[in-house]
């Protein structure tokens, strides 16, 4: 069990140091080159969710979060012992989510850089939090379409 939460320290140290080092060395708005008309690192900040919703609604954020971390929490104590793709799941989520509650606390918004140009739509910037979050999310719907897969066999 206790790997589950290595895993989710993990996320939140590497979220941390990559949000850090784009605050350090890029000015606000710089952009660099990986993939020219694909990839970019562009130094972004929101101060709202995805897609630049909720737009400075901290509070909002500050409660959903404690609750979303506690309840998620909560769940891998009770559920992750049985499933390893659903504590993995689980501790994505727990540290994406925590990842960017340090920058709302701390910084008042949230720290983005991977950017996206794909099939010309310039995809919202994002961080390693949000992609622990995507992940996260992701791996929960095909261990709940596995195990629900497998309920309906058994039942035959």
């Amino acid at each position: 069990m206790y790997l589950y939460y290595l895993l989710a320290l993990a996320v939140i140290v590497i979220d941390q140091i990559t949000k850090w080092a784009v605050v350090k060395t890029m000015a606000l708005g710089e952009k660099i080159t990986i993939i020219e008309n694909f990839f970019y690192l562009s130094s972004h900040r929101n101060k709202g969710a995805a897609w630049g919703i909720l737009q400075g609604q901290m509070l909002f954020f500050y409660i959903v979060t404690v609750i979303v971390v506690i309840g998620v929490i909560v769940y891998m104590q009770k559920y992750a012992k049985e499933s390893k793709t659903l504590g993995i799941a689980l501790s994505l989520i727990l540290g994406g989510a925590i990842g960017n509650f340090i920058d709302r606390v701390f910084r008042k918004e949230v720290v983005d850089f991977f950017d996206f140009i794909i099939f010309n739509y310039n995809f919202p910037i994002f961080n390693i939090a949000d992609s622990a979050l995507v992940v996260g999310v992701t791996l929960i719907i095909i261990a709940t379409i596995i195990d629900e897969t497998k309920k309906g066999k058994s039942k035959k």
